[in-house]
């Protein structure tokens, strides 16, 4: 069997990975080529061109980058129009897979997308070229699957790569040994976003909080990962502006695994960190804010289909994680919950509780449950 297959970016990579992985189990003469990283040529890929290709961000990068994207783009399509293989697989990367799906489908090749664009919480016009470019969905988490389900549009939950990855992973005393924090004593961490978009609009807010809630508790301290060292000097700068001390915060080069779970409670920005620190099953308070432009916008258009935006809140489609989004996301508010979350430790165990039964929830060994989707795909289409 021949695949063809893009992954735009580490993420991705790690994803097909684990796939070829899978697939080859299955059909050990297994040919596969395309797009990928470093994990996805150490098994079998013939890397047509460099990752980091597609690997761009923000948009004056996008638009600069535009013409080679597009060209990259077309080549892929006609190389694998005039040689079809059996299957293409695009991972992630939804801007310039799913153009290229749809292509190779109008072609008659086979087309999976492994890991949904959120198109089932804003911008759900995006369906209509979804529907064009993909034979089946892969989706990381099972309301994802039921949104397709609603929409006709064959998909598969796979499970989460990550809930594998978090398994058994390190107790709090060990993380705190690890970033040399004290065995005893409270500890919030703090994660304020890793892009300095983010930072600039949270670190304000989250450095206030953190003040409130150690001013009526003196012993607690904090810790807060940083994505970069740029991003860990604004960060400090908001910190001292609100008047902690560097013996308050412990601000670590990366290292946001064990910093969530050294932590007694968690105060974060909304994305991927709700999924790890819910696999981490530490209890924590969520707190979001887009441009003003951009959140009125999107309001006001209708773009936003979801009420809820924490990804364990989604999951359990209940509100177990506090969120505050825009406006209502205050030093008073943000503190006040994370203080609740400090004096009620029953809550925080029935919190725990309920991250573990999400975990197994989406632990479904998604390597191999991506595999065979794929190959029963394959063989309805035989």
């Amino acid at each position: 069997m021949r695949v063809a297959i893009v992954a735009g970016e580490l993420s991705g990579d790690l994803l097909g990975a684990g796939l070829i992985r899978a697939l080859r189990e299955r059909l050990p003469a297994l040919q596969v080529e395309g797009i990928g990283g470093p994990r996805m040529c150490a098994e079998g890929l013939e890397s047509l061109h460099p990752m980091e290709a597609l690997s761009v961000m923000g948009l004056a990068e996008v638009l600069g980058s535009l013409p080679q994207l597009l060209r990259l783009r077309a080549q892929l399509a006609r190389r694998w129009r005039e040689n079809p293989p059996d299957v293409f697989i695009g991972i992630d990367a939804p801007d310039f897979n799913l153009g290229l799906e749809e292509q190779l489908r109008d072609a008659g090749v086979v087309t999976v997308h492994y890991v949904s664009p959120s198109v089932w919480a804003w911008r759900q016009g995006r369906m209509k070229k979804i529907r064009r470019a993909v034979d089946l969905m892969l989706t990381l988490f099972p309301f994802e699957k039921r949104f397709y389900d609603e929409q006709g549009l064959a998909a598969a939950f796979v499970g989460h790569p990550a809930a594998e990855r978090f398994a058994g992973h390190p107790g709090v005393q060990e993380c705190r040994r690890k970033l040399g924090l004290p065995q005893d004593g409270e500890i919030v961490a703090l994660l304020p976003g890793s892009r300095m978009s983010e930072v600039n609009r949270l670190g304000p807010l989250f450095a206030q909080t953190a003040a409130a809630v150690r001013a009526g508790r003196p012993g607690l301290r904090f810790v807060a990962p940083m994505a970069s060292a740029a991003i860990r000097a604004v960060f400090s700068e908001h910190l001292h502006a609100a008047g902690l001390s560097d013996d308050t915060v412990l601000l670590t080069d990366g290292e946001s695994e064990f910093a969530m779970g050294a932590a007694d409670c968690i105060l974060l920005a909304s994305g991927t960190a709700t999924l790890e620190a819910m696999l981490l099953e530490r209890p924590m308070v969520m707190a979001y804010r887009l441009a003003p432009a951009t959140y009125f916008i999107l309001r006001r258009l209708g773009l936003i289909k979801i009420d809820r935006f924490a990804l364990p809140n989604l999951l359990a489609r209940d509100r177990v994680v506090p969120e505050f989004i825009q406006d209502a996301a205050t030093p008073e508010a943000l503190s006040g919950a994370l203080l609740e979350l400090l004096d009620d430790p029953a809550r925080r165990r029935r919190i725990v509780e309920r991250f573990g039964e999400m975990h197994e929830m989406l632990r479904q060994n998604a390597d191999q449950r991506a595999a065979e989707a794929i190959l029963e795909c394959l063989s309805k289409r035989s």
